[in-house]
């Protein structure tokens, strides 16, 4: 498939000068704290998730595979599942914040967090924050807004105006990163879910996905007008049948991240609680038990 190959279907978009800039700050933040210390296999591991994570935004956002998605329904709901399930939690994973501020000028530093922190105008911000980042928020918000653009009527929008379908793209990372900030710690931020809390909630996020699935996937005809007036589709496939594989994009690729943190959070649960030494080794690899507040 040409378009899958050809050089000029990657696109320099902002997407990529992101990840480029969010790679370069990273990269000389952990220059700066290695020079304290020698970096070790954590962190090491920390790194590879978070440039992993920006890799797959750009698979999703920069690569062929968003040109093809003009095309195909399937690839579109491709990108969709990595912008959901794969990016967010690996960087969520990796931790980056502090190496990210890092090498920022120090006043700056310090300006920004003293008026974020303290500054009132700063108060309406910091209380949307909270509200935001309160789990059943998260999740609503996560699952609202998955479900809002597959109706027919956004869906196709996004296909037809650049800006909104960007739009569509940023929110689904955003809010992707707000619900896996749930189930994974990821410091400074810690998780209020105790273990199996987090089992029902990645179970919940499942399945959404799985109803989401099933209504494309046993749909009489195409939802999406837009793909459904094409003439012509890569490998022949008809507008119901590209829908139907796109249903099972999101049916098994989509479950696999939330099927891996069902197991590990159930695994704990049913696991004794580690005490002294053993509670670190958890907390250092981002799926350290927490309490409620």
């Amino acid at each position: 498939m040409p378009i899958m190959t050809s050089l000029s279907s990657w696109n320099l978009e902002p997407p990529l000068l992101l990840c480029l800039v969010s790679a370069f700050l990273y990269w000389r933040g952990g220059r700066r704290q290695a020079s304290a210390r020698r970096a070790g296999l954590e962190r090491r591991g920390r790194a590879w998730l978070f440039y992993s994570g920006l890799a797959t935004v750009v698979i999703a956002l920069d690569s062929p595979l968003d040109s093809l998605s003009s095309q195909l329904f399937a690839a579109h709901m491709a990108q969709h599942v990595l912008l959901l399930t794969v990016a967010p939690p690996l960087i969520v994973l990796s931790a980056p914040w502090s190496r990210l501020w890092q090498p920022l000028p120090l006043d700056f530093r310090r300006s920004a967090a003293r008026a974020v922190v303290r500054g009132p105008g700063w108060r309406p911000l910091r209380a949307v924050a909270r509200a935001v980042a309160h789990p059943l928020s998260a999740w609503v918000l996560f699952n609202g807004n998955l479900a809002l653009w597959h109706v027919p009527a956004l869906y196709n929008a996004t296909l037809r105006n650049l800006a909104v379908h960007d739009l569509e793209h940023a929110l689904f990372f955003l809010t992707g990163l707000l619900f896996w900030a749930q189930v994974f710690d990821s410091s400074p931020f810690h998780v209020r879910l105790d273990w199996l809390r987090r089992v029902a909630y990645v179970t919940g996020g499942l399945l959404v996905g799985w109803v989401l699935a099933i209504v494309l996937a046993f749909a009489p005809s195409p939802l999406y007008y837009v793909y459904a007036s094409l003439a012509h589709r890569p490998g022949g496939l008809s507008a119901l049948g590209d829908q139907q594989i796109a249903a099972g994009v999101m049916w098994v690729p989509g479950s696999i991240a939330f099927t891996i943190a069902f197991v590990v959070f159930f695994y704990r649960w049913l696991g004794p609680e580690p005490t002294g030494r053993t509670a670190a080794r958890p907390a250092r690899l981002g799926i350290a038990g927490s309490t409620d507040p």
